[in-house]
């Protein structure tokens, strides 16, 4: 379980009028696991590094007027998945000006740079797999296997506005793209064994 700011610690800060204390715990109590997920769906260090600062700056903006309808581990990492979707937009890949310095930003940095260490990955093959995914399949996967977030929390966090996401479709999509997966690492040889991905 992610050891998060407690939600009477966060309506207290606030309350005294300070919600930038309450951003920045919640920021450095869930930065190395959203950084995780980032990375396992983002392949780009400058692309980690532009989602990362967009999820700080929403948690930095957000807080606030959060209204506790999911827990703050849910809504963190459903603001992570934008961030990653942003990132990975054309549009935003054409700007030329990076994300303006602000103290949420500079927090990212000190906490990206402070937590994220680079793992040797494990299963190359796969990953490789992996990369040649639409980011909302690689997402799923993220989450589930890596996060082993429950199918509740992962259709919350995959939720866009006015477009629900089940959580029964999401377990089923995920169990089709398993399947598909094993199926090509067994077809290119990378690997051995009918599940690549684990039994999850």
């Amino acid at each position: 379980m992610i050891a998060t700011p407690s939600r009477e610690r966060i309506h207290e800060l606030i309350a005294a009028g300070d919600a930038g204390t309450a951003a920045s715990e919640a920021i450095t109590a869930l930065g190395p696991h959203v950084l995780r997920y980032l990375q396992s769906i983002l392949h780009d260090e400058g692309d980690l590094a532009d989602a990362f600062s967009v999820f700080a700056e929403a948690v930095w903006k957000g807080l606030p007027s959060f209204r506790w309808e999911s827990s703050l581990t849910t809504w963190a990492y459903r603001l992570a998945h934008h961030a990653a979707l942003r990132v990975r937009d054309q549009p935003w890949r054409r700007r030329l000006r990076r994300l303006e310095t602000s103290e949420a930003s500079l927090l990212a940095d000190s906490v990206r740079t402070k937590t994220f260490i680079r793992a040797e990955r494990q299963r190359q093959s796969l990953e490789k797999l992996i990369a040649v995914l639409p980011v909302e399949d690689q997402s799923l996967l993220a989450l589930r296997i890596g996060e082993g977030l429950e199918w509740s929390e992962i259709s919350a966090i995959m939720t866009r506005k006015g477009t629900p996401v089940d959580a029964n479709t999401i377990a089923k999509r995920f169990s089709r793209l398993k399947e598909r997966l094993s199926r090509m690492a067994r077809e290119q040889g990378l690997v051995e064994g009918p599940d690549p991905t684990g039994s999850v």
